[in-house]
C-alpha cells in the first residue's frame, strides 16, 4: 500500500490526536457534523460544492477546484475563488476554461499523473517541477496562484478518477502563505469522500448510459422494421416533452423534475417496444387486402384468361364466356376501389359478398369462388385495413411490450416504466386493453400517454393507410373519448392548452 493509502486509512485517527487539527475548530463533533451533512446530500454537484469549501475552510485558502479525468484530460467540474466574491454554483457553471492536458507542466496532472499528493509553496518558485501551466492559466482568469495542495482521486481500482486542488492559503492577515502540512490529513479524507461519490456517480451516469442506450437500439429496431412506428414514437416524445416542460413553467401541481421528466420520456420510447414482435405483414398493413392483393389478382387474370380460352375454343359459349369474363373484371374494379376507401357502407359490403359466389377458373381447371374466407373477410372491413384477428395481433404489442420490460431491471425513478409503458392502451372506465384498468390504477403518467398516443395516431402523416386529420378533428375525437369516459378530461385540456402537440 502505498503513503497517500496509508495516510487514508489512518486520516481520522491522525486528525482527532493533532492539534493543529483541533486548533483549527476541527473536532470530533465537527467531523461528526461534516460527515453526516455530506451523506445527505443527494445532489452530485452540490456534494462536490460541499467538499470543495470544506477543504478550503479547513486549509483558510482562497481557491479551489474539483477536476474530472476523462481520457487524457482534466475538466473542470467544480471551481470557487473567494475574492471574486461571486457564489459557487455560478462559478462552476460559468467556467469557461480549457481542459487541462495530462502533462508535466499542471500541478493537478502530475498529481493524477504520479497518483500522489502535491503541497508547494509557490508554484512560480517551484524547482522540482515545471508549472508554467498554472501560469497559462492564470493569463487566462488573471489570478496569481502561490501555494497549492493537490489531492488525487482514485476508485476502488486504484484509478485516478479526478483531482481535488487547493490554492493559496491565507493567514490572518489575507496573505499568501504555505499550506500546512498539518491539514493534509482532513483534506485527504474530504477528497476520499469526493472519489467515492465521484465514483459512484459515474457508476450510475455508465448504467443510465446504457440503459438510454438500449432504448435507442430498440427504437432503431423498430424503424429499420417499420417507418411508420418510429416517426410515431420520435413525435410522441416530443409532444410529451414540450408538455412536461410547459407544467413546469407554470409550477403546476404536478410536479416533475429533469430526472422524473426522463423516466417518462423513457416510458414512451418504450411504449411500442412489443410491436417488434407483431408481423410486419400485419403491423404495416397498407390496405383491406395486404398480401392478399396479389394472389387475388392473380386469381382474376387467369380466370378471364380461362373464359378468353373457353370462348375461342367454344364459339357457341362466346357469348357467355365473355359476359363471365366482364363480370370478373367489374368485380375486381369494385374490390379494388374498396381496398383503399376509408369507410365501407352496407350497401357496399353486401356488393362484396355478392362477388364471393362468382364461380373462377383456376390453372389447372379447378373452380373456386372468387373470394375465399380471409379474401372476403377482408375486403368486407368496414373502416381501417385490420380484420379482427389482426387487430388482436396488433393489441398484442401491449402485453409483449410489458412481458419484456418486466424482464429488464427497473431501479428508482425509472421503476415505474414498464408500468406507464404497458397502460397506454388502457381507459379511465376499464374498458382499454390488455388489463382492463380503470381510473383507480392508472397514474398521470398513464393517462397522458394515452392521450399522447391517440393525438398522434389520428394526425400521423405517414400512415399508408389514411390521410392525417386535422388538429381540430383529433381533439373532437378526443373529447368524445373524454366524454365516454376513456380519457382524463383535465389531462385533455392542459394538453390542447400547452400547444405542446404543434408541428415544428
Amino acid at each position: 500500500m502505498s503513503s497517500d493509502k496509508n495516510d487514508k486509512v489512518i486520516g481520522t485517527k491522525f486528525m482527532t490526536d493533532n492539534p493543529a487539527f483541533l486548533s483549527g475548530g476541527y473536532s470530533v463533533e465537527r467531523l461528526i457534523k461534516i460527515a453526516l451533512d455530506l451523506s445527505a446530500e443527494k445532489d452530485f454537484d452540490m456534494l462536490m460544492q460541499k467538499i470543495l469549501l470544506e477543504a478550503m475552510d479547513v486549509c483558510h485558502c482562497d481557491a479551489g477546484t474539483v477536476y474530472v479525468l476523462e481520457e487524457d484530460h482534466l475538466n473542470f467540474h467544480t471551481v470557487y475563488t473567494r475574492s471574486l466574491g461571486i457564489p459557487m454554483a455560478d462559478q462552476s457553471r460559468n467556467a469557461d476554461l480549457p481542459p487541462v492536458p495530462l502533462g508535466r507542466k499542471n500541478v493537478c496532472a502530475c498529481a493524477a499523473l504520479d497518483n500522489k499528493k502535491i503541497n508547494i509553496a509557490d508554484v512560480y518558485e517551484s524547482k522540482e517541477y515545471d508549472f508554467s501551466g498554472a501560469q497559462k492559466y492564470d493569463s487566462i482568469t488573471g489570478y496569481r496562484t502561490g501555494s497549492m495542495l493537490v489531492m488525487p482521486m482514485d476508485d476502488e481500482k486504484d484509478q485516478i478518477i479526478g483531482v481535488l486542488q487547493l490554492i493559496n492559503s491565507l493567514d490572518e492577515e489575507g496573505n499568501i502563505i504555505p499550506f500546512d502540512p498539518a491539514y493534509e490529513q482532513i483534506v485527504s479524507a474530504l477528497t476520499s469522500l469526493a472519489a467515492v461519490s465521484l465514483n459512484n456517480h459515474q457508476l450510475a451516469q455508465e448504467v443510465n448510459d446504457m440503459l438510454h442506450s438500449f432504448v435507442e437500439v430498440m427504437v432503431d429496431a423498430i424503424d429499420a422494421r417499420s417507418a411508420y412506428n418510429a416517426n410515431h414514437t420520435r413525435s410522441m416524445v416530443r409532444y410529451a416533452s414540450r408538455f412536461v416542460d410547459w407544467l413546469r413553467e407554470r409550477d403546476d401541481d404536478w410536479k416533475f423534475t429533469d430526472e422524473s421528466k426522463d423516466a417518462f420520456l423513457m416510458s414512451i420510447w418504450l411504449h411500442d417496444i412489443g410491436k417488434l414482435i407483431v408481423p410486419l405483414e400485419v403491423l404495416d398493413k397498407p390496405d383491406r387486402l395486404g398480401g392478399l392483393k396479389i394472389g387475388l389478382k392473380s386469381k382474376v387474370d387467369i380466370a378471364c384468361l380461362k373464359e378468353k380460352v373457353e370462348a375461342l375454343e367454344n364459339p357457341d359459349k362466346a357469348d357467355e364466356c365473355n359476359v363471365k369474363a366482364e363480370l370478373i373484371k367489374k368485380a375486381w374494379a369494385s374490390i379494388e376501389a374498396a381496398n383503399n376507401a376509408g369507410f365501407l357502407p352496407d350497401e357496399k359490403l353486401e356488393e362484396l359478398r355478392g362477388y364471393a359466389n362468382i364461380i373462377c377458373k383456376t390453372a389447372d381447371g379447378e373452380e373456386v369462388p372468387l373470394l375465399d374466407e380471409k379474401e372476403l373477410e377482408a375486403i368486407t372491413i368496414r373502416k381501417g385495413t385490420l380484420t379482427d384477428g389482426e387487430r388482436k395481433q396488433v393489441q398484442s404489442h401491449v402485453v409483449y411490450t410489458a412481458r419484456m420490460l418486466d424482464k429488464m431491471s427497473f431501479k428508482g425513478i425509472y421503476k415505474n416504466v414498464p408500468f406507464w409503458s404497458g397502460s397506454h392502451h388502457e381507459f379511465l372506465n376499464g374498458k382499454g386493453y390488455p388489463n382492463h384498468l380503470d381510473e383507480s390504477s392508472l397514474p398521470n403518467e398513464s393517462r397522458l400517454l394515452t392521450i399522447i398516443d391517440v393525438y398522434d395516431a389520428l394526425t400521423a402523416e405517414d400512415r399508408p393507410y389514411k390521410p392525417p386529420m386535422p388538429p381540430e378533428k383529433a381533439f373532437g375525437i378526443l373529447e368524445s373519448m373524454r366524454d365516454d369516459g376513456q380519457i382524463d378530461g383535465h389531462l385533455l385540456e392542459q394538453f390542447r392548452e400547452s400547444e405542446a402537440w404543434k408541428k415544428d
